[in-house]
């Protein structure tokens, strides 16, 4: 199964089930239902096409994204949306904060952890978990590690020493704009062609290289009007 994937293209794996629900029949019409595969849209590709990433799995799941603060914040608030608790670990919980005060209208969707000290989340498939560390360029190894129906989604600001240890161990990675040095040894490690490599250094701001095994998939991540209003427009730098 691919693990990112377009609405109406290849399927992904399917996210928590959920018990039936029952309406009268005057209200059939104020339903919308959406189309397409099942997961967090993650932004569209060069034909206007939304990408999904299924981070609600049965099995272990990592992603690792070389970007911007701005994207994993989207990429949380989004994850709290599809009804995933979400736990932060960060040295800078000021940056997260009006985020996590802000999701889930009230509800504690998004919750903020020292480094090292998220506790067990107890993921189920009825109540699914993203923890997103956000802990500098060297993030320690710890006991928050992917299980079933618990997703890790790591941030490096930059290439780092640890950067190609994680490349090589998470099943999708996301590149931002780097340095044309960072990009020659990202490309080496993720196999990419030289179209691909030299295009990284000259990104725009919000546009994502995602990768899975041999899958590319350029990506560009734009804000709604309330992600706006919160974090502000796309931006590589923080």
């Amino acid at each position: 199964m691919a693990p990112l994937t377009a609405a109406g293209g290849l399927r992904g794996l399917f996210g928590p089930g959920h018990a039936g629900h029952t309406v009268i029949t005057d209200d059939l019409g104020a339903l919308s239902l959406p189309v397409g595969d099942d997961g967090v849209v993650i932004g569209e590709d060069a034909e206007g096409r939304p990408q999904l990433v299924g981070f609600h799995r049965s099995t272990p799941y990592d992603v690792l994204l070389i970007g911007g603060l701005w994207t994993a914040q989207v990429l949380a608030l989004r994850a709290a949306a599809t009804g995933a608790r979400v736990a932060v670990e960060t040295g800078r919980a000021q940056e997260w904060s009006v985020l996590a005060q802000s999701a889930g209208a009230g509800l504690e969707c998004v919750t903020l952890h020292d480094v090292g000290r998220v506790p067990p989340m107890g993921a189920t498939v009825g109540s699914p978990v993203v923890v997103v560390r956000d802990c500098g360029m060297r993030p320690p190894r710890g006991r928050v590690v992917s299980s079933p129906w618990q997703s890790v989604l790591t941030l490096l600001p930059y290439l780092s020493p640890v950067a190609p240890r994680l490349m090589r161990t998470s099943t999708l990675v996301g590149v931002q704009r780097v340095s044309p040095q960072e990009a020659q040894q990202i490309g080496r490690i993720l196999g990419l062609s030289h179209v691909e490599t030299e295009a990284l250094p000259t990104l725009a701001d919000g546009v994502t290289l995602w990768c899975a095994g041999r899958e590319r998939q350029w990506v560009m991540t734009s804000a709604t009007d309330a992600e706006s209003g919160l974090l502000g427009m796309p931006r590589r730098m923080d």
